[in-house]
């Protein structure tokens, strides 16, 4: 289920990092980029490589905001440990699970 749940998250924003890079290198060189006001130090294909990485991990994040709000509360505050194996104190409800 997590293996599923990641891919929920990982696959479309790899499709959106993919899009977004598409349309920003479409308008903007990235020879002509700057870093505080010196030229990048890297060939367009490293400014495409990075820029693809940090949109992706920019819409990942997203998308891993988006199924944590989809999440019941009860999918969220399950305990992954069976009642019989929990430690005495654990504070967690033995009815819950």
């Amino acid at each position: 289920m997590k293996a599923q749940r990641m891919m929920w998250i990982a696959w479309p924003a790899f499709l959106v990092a993919g899009l977004m890079e598409l349309v920003v290198f479409g308008l903007v060189d990235p020879q002509d980029l700057q870093w505080f006001g010196h030229p990048l130090a890297l060939s367009r294909q490293g400014v495409y490589t990075l820029a693809f990485f940090v949109f992706w991990a920019l819409t990942m994040v997203s998308s891993g905001l988006t199924t944590l709000l989809a999440m019941s509360p009860f999918e969220v505050n399950r305990c992954p440990v069976p009642p019989t194996e929990r430690p005495q104190d654990c504070a967690r409800d033995n009815n819950c699970c």
